[in-house]
């Protein structure tokens, strides 16, 4: 797959971004008469429970793109409901929206959203997640296999090359990212002289089913687990918890992904081994930008096609580069704007701050 470096991406997008803007923020926080003119981007979240991210990250980053470029736009979230989420694009669509992106829950529902919205004349772009079987004019996202081999080199360095039991805790098996970051760690793991002693997916990203299944795991293994591989830390911070019961937490390590607070908080504790940062600026600035290139009729930048093998076409895409977080560069996510200082660096996490430099 062809990617250009993703600090020239971002560059490339923030000059996108400037050369658009235009119009002035109306009520709602949405744009005026300048930019209705142009078009109207409809984005459609997943949920709020698979993680944080969605309503803490995304939302403001998306909203904050649109405005700078003067874009018309109404983000909306399904609430983790497939029959929702086909309601509000119906919804959408009927108001206007000439672009929709949706982050799907399954690709099934999504590819009928995006079939729906194909046959009233309007763009589709998948958000994070491909939707095998869709339409979907551009995929942007970060290359998630990429964030599965993060997650599999951060485990290993954290086991070393010694033998070690491993469980996999990965994400919903409806969502084609999951399976990413599972093909991305094994590439990894698969080579080192571990075994693997429990795998499973956890529906819906639930955290607290994972809990279960991580129990699950944990006994049928009599205990002998050496490494946790969960996709992302919501499932971490529940292998944790159930670490943590069996008076094992931080001496097991486990993997994550999306940088959360939470996760931050346990990657400086030295419950978790490490996480994966994913800039939701970067993310909702490369959907502005690919949205904004589709109302004016024009053809996005693009780092290659990613396959969906579903419905058997190469899709444009833009991906970027997601990083590896330890205790040594948590600092990086606070300085680049994922979290605030002031939200990890709490209570018992202040002297974990200071001792990692963050202020």
């Amino acid at each position: 797959m062809k990617r250009k470096h993703s600090l020239f991406l971002v560059g490339m997008l923030s000059t996108a971004m400037t050369l658009t803007a235009c119009g002035n923020e109306s009520e709602g926080g949405e744009t005026g008469s300048a930019s209705e003119s142009e078009g109207k981007v409809g984005v459609i979240l997943p949920d709020t429970e698979s993680s944080v991210r969605w309503e803490s990250a995304d939302r403001p980053a998306l909203e904050a793109a649109f405005d700078e470029a003067g874009v018309d736009h109404d983000i909306q979230n399904a609430e983790g409901d497939a029959e929702k989420m086909t309601q509000i694009a119906d919804t959408m669509i009927g108001d206007g929206v000439t672009v929709l992106a949706i982050v799907n829950l399954d690709s099934e529902s999504g590819a009928a959203i995006q079939e729906k919205a194909e046959s009233q004349g309007v763009a589709t772009i998948d958000y994070d997640r491909l939707t095998l079987g869709g339409s979907a004019e551009y995929y942007v996202s970060f290359d998630n296999t990429v964030v599965g081999e993060l997650q599999g080199q951060g485990l290993a360095d954290c086991l070393g090359d010694k033998e070690a039991n491993i469980v996999y805790l990965n994400g919903s098996p409806t969502d084609n990212n999951a399976t990413l970051f599972a093909e991305g760690a094994h590439s990894v793991l698969d080579e080192m002289p571990y075994e693997n002693v429990g795998e499973q997916a956890v529906p819906e990203w639930d955290n607290e089913e994972a809990a279960t299944i991580f129990q699950q795991l944990y006994t049928a293994a009599d205990g002998k687990v050496d490494g946790v591989l969960a996709a992302n830390d919501g499932l971490g911070g529940a292998a944790i918890g159930v670490l943590e019961a069996n008076g094992q937490a931080g001496k097991v390590p486990v993997t994550g992904q999306d940088a959360t607070v939470e996760g931050l908080q346990n990657v400086l504790a030295g419950t978790q081994c490490m996480t994966v940062y994913k800039s939701a600026t970067q993310e909702a600035e490369a959907l502005a930008d690919a949205a904004i290139a589709l109302v004016k009729g024009e053809e996005a930048e693009t780092t290659g096609t990613v396959e969906d093998s579903e419905g058997g076409r190469d899709v444009p895409a833009i991906l970027l580069e997601p990083q590896s977080i330890t205790k040594d560069n948590v600092g990086d996510v606070i300085e680049d704007g994922g979290q605030k200082a002031e939200d990890v660096c709490v209570d018992e996490f202040a002297d974990l701050c200071a001792d990692a430099g963050i202020s």
